[in-house]
Parts: structure tokens; sequence; C-alpha cells
């Protein structure tokens, strides 16, 4: 029979730290109040907010059960993450198990001699059916570290000792220990705690000022802000980036010495936005597939370019609705990212539906073929958020916009009707509250096709050029990276020559028209540059130790350089559309 356990009682975590040099977490689970003759003990397979399956079991060593007398309990292994445990009557259940964390990113737990981040679906073990169970974790920080950043609640009795209502909670509450360096702001009768680890060339007080003016931009599109406490864990590395955004908490990671710069300092404001965005848009507005999460397996949905892509829109904005970007650096963002769809094959193969979808298999697992075979939720659902909001701007004379509609969708599917939206009815409710029709953006997301940008802009005053129509590049469509001594090839572009003559990628490039092409490329634009539209160059390569003779032909390099603009004609009308969609609310 399976064992199930009493719902009053908590499950208890202690985290230590015996070999932090060799990046290991020690964990004790106990678990009170086991009723029947076994019990499944799992570990998640994924972290929500990254939608990839990575087995964080595989990092599980030493896993062992005993009784409260510390007599040891069968166990076995039944499945990659869960692991069964015979109680043989025992009401009382401890289970030991080291992790191994040595891998740097957002979500994924790091250990060594100077701190420890704990990524809790990474750490945590849940009894199989006892999601809904609370928790309690007791953290014995390593001789010399004396910090604890992490966004669940202090347990009012015990050091280091903190409380989850269930494992939900639980597993969306990263846990930084070490001795990182701590500053906080109050914003919107808030307190946020910063968490610094690594270092750097930041401004404490330059940081508060304007983390707190994008965190008051950012409530006042949803009128509320969910939280009494936030806590940024910021991981300073020599070059990092990312973010993982949770309930009431956000990981980032950030270039240390970044700060020091217009660009890298607007960069890492953008990721700021764009995590605390997230409070609203992904984990409470979210689509409906997401929550209650599976942890044993991929949790599916079309619907990433709505979560993601729309918190993407909405970083830049913020941004410079704080004030801390241009009318023109704003612009320039805009244009990126359509040069960043635009200019990859992909976007005319995969639309941003299937995209969303197969998130689980692309995004998190690119290649040499993603540009040609994907687009990013990210870039072009920022991009949908743009038009979407550019059309209900226009359509309502500047009454109405894309805020509202993420209010009430706020409002309506997760305060009110707490659930999350299907595709067709987070579309209908945006109809509804802007009385605008959106079936011809609707359509550019369910489609492989580029958008008219132009259109859409035009309707606030703006136009988009393209810098290089007109321009004749020749081109024959390959990207070259060098290793060990050799130009190789990277990347091959869909439909340029090289893809139609046979190019690989990881072919070695030697000569070209009988000109040996040396490692820094510099011969091989000579010969492009010199090059007319449909030429036939000779192209040797090596591929595998074997040398081939190929026919290329020369055609143009089609990517575009754009810049967002004024329209010389723009009315008065639409130069305050534009106005009010860009000022600080």
């Amino acid at each position: 029979m399976l064992a199930h356990t009493s719902s009053e009682a908590p499950i208890r975590f202690e985290v230590s730290f015996k070999e932090p040099q060799a990046h290991y977490v020690e964990v004790k689970m106990d678990i009170v109040g086991v009723k029947g003759d076994y019990m499944d003990v799992k570990m998640p397979v994924w972290a929500p907010g990254s939608y990839l399956i990575r087995e964080f079991s595989k990092n599980v060593e030493g896993f062992v059960a005993s009784d409260a007398e510390e007599k040891p309990l069968n166990s076995k292994k039944v499945s990659k993450n869960t692991w069964r445990v015979f109680a043989k009557g025992a009401k009382n259940v401890q289970i030991r198990y080291r992790v191994y964390a040595f891998e740097v990113s957002v979500r994924t737990s790091f250990v060594d001699a100077a701190h420890a981040f704990l990524s809790p679906t990474g750490i945590f073990m849940f009894v199989d059916g006892q999601l809904n169970r609370s928790a309690q974790v007791t953290i014995h920080p390593y001789q010399g570290w004396n910090k604890v950043s992490t966004g669940l609640e202090l347990a009012a009795d015990k050091a280091f000792t903190y409380v989850a209502p269930d494992f939900d909670v639980l597993f969306d509450s990263p846990i930084e220990v070490g001795n990182q360096d701590i500053f906080t702001f109050t914003a919107v009768g808030v307190l946020h705690e910063v968490a610094m680890v690594g270092g750097g060339n930041y401004d404490k007080e330059k940081l508060s000022r304007d983390m707190a003016t994008i965190v008051e931009q950012a409530t006042a599109i949803y009128g509320e802000n969910p939280n009494k406490r936030y806590v940024f864990i910021v991981h300073n590395y020599q070059s990092g980036g990312g973010g993982l955004e949770h309930l009431n908490s956000t990981v980032l990671g950030a270039s240390r010495f970044a700060y020091g710069t217009a660009s890298g300092y607007r960069s890492f404001l953008s990721l700021v936005a764009h995590e605390y965005f997230h409070l609203w848009n992904i984990k409470r507005l979210r689509p409906e597939a997401l929550g209650p999460f599976d942890y044993d397996q991929e949790n599916y949905t079309t619907d990433l370019w709505i979560g993601e892509g729309f918190t993407a829109y909405y970083d830049n904005l913020l941004v410079k609705r704080a004030g801390l970007n241009s009318e023109e650096g704003y612009l320039q963002d805009l244009a990126s990212d359509i040069a960043a769809v635009e200019n990859r094959p992909g976007n005319h193969v995969q639309s941003l539906s299937e995209s969303s979808f197969d998130a689980w298999i692309k995004y998190y697992r690119p290649d040499e073929n993603s540009m040609n075979s994907m687009v990013s939720y990210y870039n072009k659902g920022a991009l949908m958020a743009l038009l979407i909001d550019l059309k209900i701007r226009h359509a309502s004379k500047g009454t109405k916009s894309l805020d509202e509609v993420m209010r009430e969708a706020y409002r309506i599917f997760y305060k009110e009707k707490k659930e999350g939206y299907s595709d067709q009815a987070f579309k209908e409710l945006a109809e509804k509250v802007s009385g605008v029709v959106l079936d011809d953006i609707y359509a550019w997301v369910n489609t492989a096709n580029s958008p008219d940008y132009e259109t859409y802009l035009n309707k606030v005053g703006l136009t988009l050029t393209n810098l290089n129509e007109g321009y004749v590049i020749p081109d024959i469509g390959i990207k070259t990276t060098t290793g060990e001594g050799k130009l190789l090839i990277q990347q091959v572009v869909r439909g340029s020559g090289a893809w139609n003559g046979g190019i690989n990628v990881k072919d070695e490039l030697i000569a070209i028209n009988g000109y040996r092409i040396e490692t820094s490329g510099k011969e091989l634009d000579r010969i492009l540059q010199s090059s007319e539209i449909g030429d036939k160059l000779n192209v040797l390569v090596a591929r595998d130790g074997v040398l081939k003779e190929l026919t290329i032909e020369v055609g143009a390099n089609n990517n575009g350089k754009y810049v967002i603009e004024p329209l010389s004609n723009a009315t008065k009308e639409q130069q305050a559309w534009k106005e009010n969609w860009l000022a600080a609310k």
C-alpha cells in the first residue's frame, strides 16, 4: 500500500555544506506522520520559467532512508527521478542525500568555497502526491558565511530557518548563502532586497534609485503590487547575463564591470524590468498549462509569445518610461528586435505559436541550424505586443492601450477566475477591453511570415527604414570561426549559395578560385567584395580529412539594417499618441 502523510505536518529540510570546495550540498529531509507500506520521493525534472527537461536527479548521490531512531529503511530507485522508501510501519522517515552543484546559470545550483546558490527544483525532493504540503528549510551556512537571501518567509523562532506554505512556493524561492553585498530600497510600499554576489563596479545608491523607478512604472500598469517584500539575487561574473523569474524574487546574471558603461547599465536595467514584470505576467497572469505545475514532465503551451514576448516588449519600454533611456535609444532597441527577427531565415519557417510549444525541444537546445529553422518567442513576441499596443492606441484615439489589456487580464484570470488563460480566451479579452479586432496580428502569430511593421508604426507617427535597401552586397551565406589554426564553417544560411552548393558546417575553408584563404578571413572578404551577383566560385574545403571542390554561386546578402524615426509629416494626434505611449505613468 502506498504511504501517505498527515497534511498538517510540514516536511522539514536541513541544508549544510561539508565540502563546498567540491561543490556539494548535504540535504536532510524529515517526513512525519507516514502511513502505509511505502512512499515515493521525487526530484523535479525542470525549473519553472526555463522550459527544458534538465534531469536534476542526475546530480543526486548517496540517497539513504531511516526511521526516527535512524534505523535503516530499504529504498530503491524506481524511475529516473523517483526513489521508493519502504516505511515498514515507521511513522517518521528521515532521508539524506547529496547534490552536486556546479553549473553556472540562473536556473541551476552552484556551490563553491565562496558561496552557495540553491535553485530549489534541483535541491529539494517532494513526496509524490504531497505538493500541497508545507515545508520548512533550515540552512547551516558553511564556516565564514553569514548571510542568506531568499524570498521565503523567515520562521519566527529559528535562525536561518524558512517556511513555505506548499512545495510550489518552495520550488519558486531560490536561496543565496554566503557573504553577498546586500542593500535595500522601498518602492510602492514594498521592501526590495538586492543581494550582489561576485563584486562589480555598481553604484548602490544609483541602482536603488533607478530600480525603484522601474518598480513604480511596472506597478502602475497593473494598479497594485502583489508583494510585501521582493528579493533580487544578482550574480556578477566576468561576462554574464540572463534572468529567471520567481513569485517574489528573481535571479539575475550580470557582467561585474558593465555597470560603468551606458549600454551595459541600460542592459542591466532592462533585465531588471523584464524579470520584475514577470511578477504579474507569467507568475500570476499565466497560460493555463503553466500551473499547477507538473514537475515530472513538460508543460506545453502555445502562449510563451505572450508570457515571455509581452514581457520582452515591456522591459525596454519600462526603462524608457522610467526616464532611463532616450526616445531615440528606445526606438533603436525596437529596430534591433526587428533586425533580430527579419534577419533570421527561421522567421519564415516556424510560427510564434509553434516556437512557444516547441520551446521544450528547440529553444534551449540551439544548434548550427537554429537560425534557419527557429524564431524567438522573445523577440517576435515583443514585436507582436508592439503592434497590438500601437493598433489599440490608434483605434481608441489614445484612450486605451495594451496596458489596459494587461491590467484587466490580470484582474479577470488571476484575481477573479483564479485560472490560466487559453490562447483564444486571451485574444477575446484583449479585443473586448480594447474594442479592436486582432485577427490580422494573430495571423502573424500563427503563420511563419513577416509582419507589416510600417503600417502600425505609422499610427503613432513613426517610420521604419532599412538602410541596406538598394545596396547589393555580394555574399555566399556563411559564418566562419577559427579553431586549431583553421578557418571553419560555423553556420550556413538557408537559401544561400553555400546552402545550395553543399558547404557544410564544420568544413574547413581552404581556398577559393585557387587562392589560399587565411584564418583571418581577409582574403574571403576581398573575393566577395570583388564578385558580382551570379558569379561562380570554386571553393576548396576539407571535410573529415577529405578534400572537396564545390561550385558556389554568389548571391546577395539580404540582411537589413533598420532604424525607426519620426515621420516628417506626423500629425499632432500621432505625436500625442506616441508621447503618451512612451511617457511615465
